[in-house]
């Protein structure tokens, strides 16, 4: 276990990047068929199938929250234990662990009694309208069950990962995913459960793959180890972690908040149409930064434990080879959607009148994803090394800075305000990619004199 260990401060950086980052891809990609197939099987459900794909797009938003605060204590709690790690220092790396699975179970039990008790308030909030109100509250009814699994397979995957152990991260997400796929059918369509059988073949997916995490950090193969004696909440061990992945938190429970003001104006301009092809472009936005953030987390774990190591050149090669290939694939995957826009949107419905929809709103959509390389590549490093006031920085621009502001101030400028409504995600993105490149040039160069 120590050579997997040690492999992080001397291994070849670009070998390491692939070993790490591949596997780490393959499960982004995997991960996000629990959204995305069930949206497919929902699409396609005879009768109301663009009605109920609409309705579960509203509980989008809601379920980033949930994925959020997972965030929330693993992306700080996994950084901060490669640091430790790469210091020499298991027994403080071993209670950030223990404290972070501790303070999830608390916000899971929180999170599930709040989205029982109040789910249908927050989606209407979120964007549901009368006609899909009952296919949103549905999933969400069942989905709310789940949270703890959903909660502990995200949060205490990120500390397999984070030790080196990417292709077992790869087989958690890959384990729940084709547990979902075998499921989603057979409730859906065979118990004809509708959307509830979507959130239940869901929810019993990330509860296989939650057995699978904690029988892995609590058996011999793993490092860093989940003992029972450090399963209480230190401040000074446990709140650090969550500074540092407040950045993350930010980033995904903003989705939410977004989420909610695009369907909220786009209802107001284009109608479920609009709202429903909304759903779509999230997806497809989801399968295009999902694997960029998986080579970022591939990354992670080796500019981490160099920094703790006080390794200057390798986390600057490290940082130079993240850049250069999460640019060529944001690139390459920009290309495919403005080339093939209809192809992506057919995916998810088989509604003509929505997929020509969707085809001329993804464009615009996604208009500047060529340069997001750029944002993923600097903010994982500011959290790699542990800088969390520029990663919550950059965070709050992009998102209440920029976007907030332009979702309703874009359509009073254009004559097609629904498409206006979408042209603000990709001006934010512009000057947000600008202002994070500026600031991590500055501060990036800052750090490494630190390790002098």
């Amino acid at each position: 276990m120590n050579d997997n260990k040690e492999i992080l401060g001397t291994a070849p950086i670009g070998k390491l990047l692939f070993q790490l980052a591949v596997p780490t891809v393959v499960a982004q990609l995997i991960n996000m068929l629990y959204n995305i197939v069930d949206r497919i099987y929902i699409g396609h459900m005879p009768g109301d199938g663009s009605l109920a794909l609409t309705g579960v797009g509203v509980c989008m938003p809601i379920i980033m929250i949930v994925s959020a605060f997972a965030a929330l204590i693993s992306s700080g709690g996994a950084p901060r234990a490669s640091i430790y790690m790469g210091r020499g220092d298991k027994g403080t790396a071993e209670k950030i662990l223990g404290g972070c699975f501790s303070l999830q179970l608390i916000v899971s039990a929180v999170l599930t009694v709040v989205l029982l008790i109040w789910n249908k308030e927050l989606l209407l909030m979120f964007g549901a309208s009368e006609n899909t109100i009952a296919y949103a509250s549905g999933y969400m009814r069942v989905y709310a069950i789940g949270t703890v699994f959903v909660q502990l397979t995200l949060g205490m995957g990120a500390f397999i990962t984070a030790q080196g152990f990417a292709k077992i991260g790869m087989m958690t997400v890959l384990i729940g995913a084709v547990s979902n796929i075998i499921l989603d059918p057979i409730f859906i369509f065979g118990f004809d459960m509708g959307v509830q059988g979507a959130a239940l073949a869901t929810i019993l997916s990330q509860a296989v793959s939650c057995i699978w995490v904690l029988y892995f950090l609590g058996g011999k193969k793993t490092y860093l180890k989940l003992h029972r004696k450090n399963m209480r909440i230190d401040g000074k061990t446990v709140f650090p972690c969550v500074a540092l992945g407040l950045a993350a938190f930010i980033m995904q429970s903003s989705e939410s908040v977004i989420s909610a003001c695009f369907n909220a104006s786009l209802l107001k301009y284009g109608e479920d149409i609009a709202v429903g092809a909304m759903t779509i472009l999230t997806s497809v936005m989801q399968f295009a930064m999902l694997p960029m953030q998986g080579i970022a987390q591939g990354a992670q774990p080796i500019s981490s434990y160099n920094f703790g190591a006080k390794n200057a050149d390798r986390v600057k090669k490290t940082f130079k080879l993240l850049l250069t290939t999460c640019l060529i694939y944001s690139f390459t995957v920009w290309a495919a959607i403005m080339l093939f826009p209809n192809v992506f949107a057919s995916i998810f419905t088989p509604d003509g009148e929505l997929v020509a929809f969707t085809a001329k709103a993804l464009r615009i959509y996604c208009g500047v994803l060529c340069v997001f390389g750029i944002q993923i590549a600097c903010q994982m490093t500011f959290v790699s090394t542990g800088n969390a006031p520029c990663s919550i920085i950059v965070a709050v621009v992009r998102k209440f800075v920029l976007l907030l502001p332009l979702i309703y101030l874009v359509p009073r400028l254009v004559e097609n305000k629904t498409m206006g409504v979408y042209l603000a995600e990709p001006i934010a993105d512009m000057i947000a990619v600008t202002f994070t490149a500026i600031l991590f040039a500055v501060q990036f160069k800052k750090a490494m004199k630190t390790l002098c």
